[in-house]
């Protein structure tokens, strides 16, 4: 969602500069510095109100309440100047594929997982060697471990999208048949479940499901039948059966119960991203 925002932005900033302008033109225009100061008899404020043609009486305090509203978005405009500084240097800064996140007592972790995963393609796999992963990490594989990926972040052939979001939601011997097809030799499944990590391939899955089944040959391919007769999407034990049997779920949960954890939060023998490579050559 990123990316949207930071399209969205530009327009954002110019329908803001015309309502801020708005705003302090209208404040502006029934501002007189000169009433601000007490004046000096009433008979000078009469009759300098008597010239410009105003009547307090209609509207009560009215250079007090234009006074507070410029002073007010000024203060917001200086707010924000800061809060932009702030969120460049936090959210914009580093690179997508270094994360971190703070333990219980405040100390901060960097986690370095992506790169690593990346390296172990790079130095472990054939130069030839195809990988099939979802589209956002397209990219990040090309360049980092210098492989052949089936689809990448440019998303213009939709139809080898879909095939990939086919081959995740479909059951292991279907899914083994499109791999074949695509002549693919290994599978990158991102899957953050021992911290909750929000964008991993599971929470994107429905995706998967949707793009899969766009096409004439995933129009088997149903998103109510990844739901439960509750209409709730589970991942436990009680959900829908042909999520539970498709290959996302198999390769993400695969010997899930037997991973180890200490206790305490974001320890470093914890694993962040539980990265799967699967062979199958």
């Amino acid at each position: 969602m990123v990316r949207l925002m930071l399209v969205l932005a530009p327009v954002m900033c110019v329908l803001s500069g015309i309502g801020i302008s708005s705003v302090l033109t209208t404040y502006m225009r029934n501002l007189d510095f000169n009433q601000l100061k007490k004046p000096t008899s009433t008979t000078t404020s009469s009759s300098s109100r008597t010239r410009r043609g105003d009547d307090s009486s209609s509207y009560p305090r009215k250079n007090e309440i234009a006074f507070g509203v410029v002073c007010m978005m000024t203060f917001f405009l200086m707010t924000y100047v800061f809060h932009c500084t702030w969120v460049t240097s936090e959210a914009y800064s580093s690179p997508s594929i270094v994360l971190s996140a703070r333990s219980g007592d405040g100390s901060k972790y960097i986690f370095d997982d992506f790169r690593e995963a990346y390296w172990w393609l790079r130095y472990n796999t054939d130069e030839d060697a195809k990988v099939m992963s979802w589209w956002d990490y397209g990219y990040q594989i090309t360049a980092m471990a210098n492989r052949t990926i089936l689809v990448d972040n440019n998303t213009w052939n939709n139809t080898h999208i879909s095939r990939v979001g086919q081959a995740m939601s479909s059951t292991e011997d279907k899914a083994y048949e499109i791999m074949r097809e695509l002549d693919v030799d290994y599978v990158l499944v991102i899957f953050g479940g021992l911290i909750g990590y929000s964008s991993d391939d599971i929470n994107k899955f429905l995706w998967m499901v949707r793009i899969g089944g766009s096409t004439e040959k995933g129009a088997h391919i149903k998103e109510s039948d990844y739901f439960t007769p509750q209409g709730e999407f589970r991942v436990d034990k009680d959900g829908s059966p042909t999520l539970l049997n498709c290959l996302m779920y198999k390769l993400s949960y695969y010997r899930f119960g037997e991973t180890y954890t200490e206790q305490g939060l974001f320890d470093m023998t914890f694993v962040v991203f539980d990265f799967r490579f699967f062979l199958f050559r």
